[in-house]
């Protein structure tokens, strides 16, 4: 038999907002490590996730969704899709095929179209469209010069094996970067603070979710007890945002906190304490320091 040559590679995820990157990289990998909302902007920064199979590699980049930057986070958001795509050996642009073409499509489909690795083009959401209406995207995107186009939908699965093959035949050659054992390169810590920040956008509405960030003040394991005790802050930009988290008598913050502590113990695999504190600090967004922490907080470990 003919020897079967391991591949290896990157594959940046990329699109418009809630196009369902983090749905697809989470379904990829058979593990939840991107946070999933129906909001806008859930995803920060790239997070990496990481697929090993006997017959090689595949990292993913699951970046943040490209739209028009106003603070300054959102400008670094950006920066980190923009270094995927010019960095990936595979581009995926994944698109929203249940939402009608405008124009921030036309220019996400120009920026992919410029980047350097091959490309990939995935029609999402085919679960709540008609099948005949797939076609005039699918003629569009081939216009472009795109040559993979591929129906998927990656709540229901439909489709994503096919695209995972052909993502597999588009990788080249070569060694594993990681051990084969790693999901991620992300510090626990931040996968903790980011699990939080999940469910603030799934019980608050409104301007809060985008104003919101967490920040993992403690993490004190108490292995007499089988339990790990964490204190998380809670940063919004104005003092009427901190009531609207906190809710009336404190019940918001306490539904936060519960849903997180339940979705802590699960991924942790043992009993969870959790402390939430909300400070307001004004203009964060666009305050250099504070998001330089929170980029810290996220930097891949040292995998030595």
């Amino acid at each position: 038999m003919p020897e079967t040559r391991s591949r290896a590679g990157t594959v940046a995820l990329v699109g418009r907002p809630n196009a369902g990157k983090s749905t697809l990289m989470n379904r990829w990998l058979g593990e939840k490590l991107s946070i999933v909302s129906d909001k806008p902007q859930t995803t920060r920064r790239s997070i990496v996730g990481i697929l090993s199979e006997p017959r090689g590699q595949m990292v993913f980049y699951d970046t943040p969704g490209i739209h028009r930057p106003v603070h300054q986070m959102n400008q670094r958001m950006m920066r980190f899709t923009r270094e995927a795509l010019e960095g990936a050996d595979v581009v995926v642009l994944l698109v929203d095929a249940s939402e009608p073409p405008g124009k921030g499509e036309s220019f996400t489909a120009e920026l992919v179209g410029a980047a350097p690795g091959k490309k990939l083009v995935l029609l999402n959401k085919v679960d709540r469209i008609e099948k005949p209406r797939l076609l005039p995207r699918i003629a569009a995107y081939a216009a472009r010069g795109y040559a993979e186009i591929v129906p998927i939908s990656a709540l229901t699965g439909d489709g994503c094996e096919q695209a995972l093959e052909l993502l597999w035949g588009m990788l080249p050659e070569g060694e594993p970067s990681f051990d084969p054992e790693l999901l991620t390169v992300h510090p626990e810590r931040f996968l903790v603070a980011e699990r939080i920040r999940e469910k603030v956008l799934e019980l608050t509405r409104d301007e809060l979710p985008f104003a919101t960030a967490v920040v993992l003040d403690r993490w004190e394991e108490m292995e007499d007890r089988g339990l790990v005790r964490l204190s998380a802050t809670l940063l919004v930009e104005k003092p009427g945002q901190k009531g609207i988290l906190l809710g009336k008598g404190g019940q918001r913050i306490k539904e936060i906190g519960t849903a997180a502590r339940l979705d802590l113990e699960a991924y942790l695999g043992r009993r969870v304490y959790l402390e939430l504190f909300v400070k307001v600090e004004p203009g964060w967004r666009e305050r250099k320091d504070v998001l330089a922490d929170l980029e810290r907080d996220a930097e891949a470990v040292d995998l030595g």
